[in-house]
């Protein structure tokens, strides 16, 4: 699967918790030759060593060991290489595997816990920015899906959206003296209702930044009919047909892209600058880590590869040093970071990934207090 198929629904059954041991596995991957001919050993290599952490983890059972070591093997034996982007992410347990190829890079990983680790999708997913795009004329509608690596079609609500065809009427143009616009066409209205509602019904399920491309007409009756494409981000005005590529696309938006992409990036600069200044602002694992607990954080900011291995004394988190593992030390919590992710979210705190070394003065994380 792919950062698209990551819903909010998926995502939290994900982070549900599970039978000890829920296992992650993750490492970078190369799309293309010659360097994407190490992660076949890479990925041998890091299979041995989830097998090693299962030997010798006292909290695992012999039954457990076994189907969880069975489910891995399926996972890699299923792995597509051809489908290789920057990163691999498997997940398995006792009953079952996924495996995630990412557009973003993540570090060689294995680890056991209650629950999966979804921090590099929620870090991949968030770094795709994804959007999407609707393409329209008075004939057709239809949705794309776009992220930071591309766009693709996405057949879904109806999409792509065709306009019923309407026979000319020779009568109708003798009287009138020619061809009536096809956008003073009461058929038109009512077939941008119709792609308002699937519309509408795409942002609900899915709600992301929305980019119209098509002819300044179409858009603007799209506008007069419904409500789903007014609070659009950005908007090209060129005419599509049924058959323009998603490259074509691409390059009509690519200004608007990136407009919208550096106005984001400034908007949670913005924000933490703001929080700085009023004094509404958490910095470092600790004091974020505490903020986030009692649900004072409303936003929390993260460098993109910060991790960091802790152990919690008295409710304060203790670096330690990365040779010990949750085996030795019970207190031991392996990556931190995505706990803390992950409590974010179920508070209902919205999480932003920035770019290495943006947050280097306040320890690679910081918070927007709510109070």
């Amino acid at each position: 699967m792919d950062t698209d198929a990551l819903t909010p629904g998926l995502l939290q059954d994900l982070r549900a918790t599970r039978p000890y041991p829920a296992l992650s596995l993750t490492m970078p991957t190369h799309r293309r030759a010659p360097d994407n001919a190490q992660d076949a050993v890479r990925l041998r290599n890091l299979v041995t060593e989830a097998g090693n952490r299962l030997d010798a983890d006292p909290r695992v059972t012999h039954e457990a060991r076994t189907a969880v070591k069975a489910q891995l093997d399926r996972a890699v034996a299923e792995v597509d290489q051809r489908r290789a982007l920057e990163s691999l992410v498997i997940f398995a347990d006792a009953d079952e595997y996924q495996i995630w190829q990412l557009p973003r890079t993540a570090p060689e990983r294995v680890v056991l816990s209650d629950s999966y680790l979804t921090r590099n999708l929620v870090a991949a997913k968030a770094g795709a920015q994804p959007f999407w795009v609707l393409s329209l004329s008075a004939e057709h509608a239809s949705l794309f899906s776009g992220t930071s690596d591309g766009l693709r079609p996405e057949p879904r609500n109806g999409f792509p959206l065709t306009a019923p065809h309407e026979e000319p009427n020779p009568q109708r143009e003798e009287r009138i003296g020619d061809t009536p616009s096809a956008y003073s066409s009461e058929d038109t209205r009512n077939f941008l209702r119709t792609v308002d509602e699937g519309l509408r019904a795409v942002l609900a399920a899915d709600p992301r930044p929305l980019f119209l491309v098509g002819l300044a007409p179409a858009l603007s009756l799209l506008d007069e009919v419904g409500e789903s494409a007014k609070p659009a981000v950005g908007r090209a005005t060129k005419g599509t047909t049924a058959n323009t590529s998603a490259p074509e696309l691409i390059k009509e938006l690519g200004p608007a892209l990136t407009y919208w992409r550096k106005q984001a990036a400034a908007h949670i600069q913005g924000r933490l600058d703001n929080a700085h200044s009023s004094r509404s602002f958490a910095g470092g694992l600790d004091e974020v880590w505490l903020a986030v607990r009692e649900g004072r954080a409303g936003l929390i900011a993260v460098e993109e590869h910060f991790d960091q291995m802790v152990r919690v004394t008295d409710g304060h988190l203790e670096p330690v040093d990365p040779d010990v593992t949750p085996s030795t030390d019970g207190q031991v919590r392996e990556d931190i970071v995505d706990e803390l992710v992950e409590a974010a979210l179920d508070k209902g705190c919205e999480v932003a990934f920035v770019a290495d070394d943006s947050l280097a003065d306040h320890g690679r994380l910081a918070a927007v207090l709510r109070f």
